[in-house]
């Protein structure tokens, strides 16, 4: 099944390039492009793409902002930040506002497509090791508690084994390394997962993983 890409950014040379790179990828097609947050946002609801590749600083409405608009919309586009540096305190937000992860914009062809395919098999954790310095880095940033009163109540309905699981997670763990870990089947840390996200309301792995930082259930540093 083909990949239907959206691409947003405010400068024409990276939405040119970026398409012709993720176009001669098999699977893979881009059925449009924005200028700015406001157009992403007008786009998903016209195009319905699957993934969107989201550049953070855009006028009329930046990232940040478009990409919450287009999570809280319920759609199916997942949302892949394009940054020019890993440790960017935007990208943070924007990871708590409902992106599935993100993206250096010198990426390779092969790193590009690789994170889209990431991104729309919903496995959403990309490139888990600067993902996780990003997120602890962030973390740091304020004492004050960030979860949702709902948040908190959800949490406490976790098991033990699925607080586990959250964890490592947030550590940047595969599925079949948190089998390996605890010496379970893939598809039983599979059914782990899917009940995590629903129990807590979280969109994907990407979330869980912020989430767990926030709770405090991993230790920044």
């Amino acid at each position: 099944m083909t990949i239907r890409v959206l691409i947003a950014d405010d400068q024409m040379m990276v939405r040119e390039g970026f398409s012709v790179l993720l176009n001669a990828m098999p699977g893979i097609e881009v059925v449009g492009e924005a200028v700015n947050g406001r157009e992403a946002v007008a786009k998903v609801r016209e195009l319905a793409p699957d993934v969107v590749l989201m550049d953070i600083r855009m006028p009329e409405l930046n990232g940040i902002e478009a990409t919450r608009e287009i999570v809280a919309a319920d759609g199916a586009a997942k949302v892949l930040v394009l940054t020019t540096f890993d440790l960017d305190e935007y990208v943070y937000q924007a990871l708590r506002a409902g992106a599935s992860g993100f993206l250096l914009k010198d990426a390779s062809a092969r790193q590009l497509a690789d994170g889209v395919r990431v991104v729309a098999s919903g496995e959403a954790l990309l490139a888990p090791s600067v993902t996780k310095r990003l997120i602890t880095e962030f973390s740091k940033l304020s004492d004050t508690p960030r979860l949702m009163p709902s948040a908190q109540a959800a949490y406490g309905d976790l098991t033990e084994r699925e607080t586990e699981v959250l964890v490592l997670i947030a550590q940047g763990m595969s599925n079949s390394e948190i089998a390996e870990r605890l010496v379970v089947a893939e598809s039983t840390i599979k059914t782990h997962v899917s009940r995590i996200l629903v129990k807590l309301g979280l969109r994907d792995r990407t979330q869980a993983a912020v989430f767990a930082y926030e709770a405090r259930l991993v230790t920044p540093g």
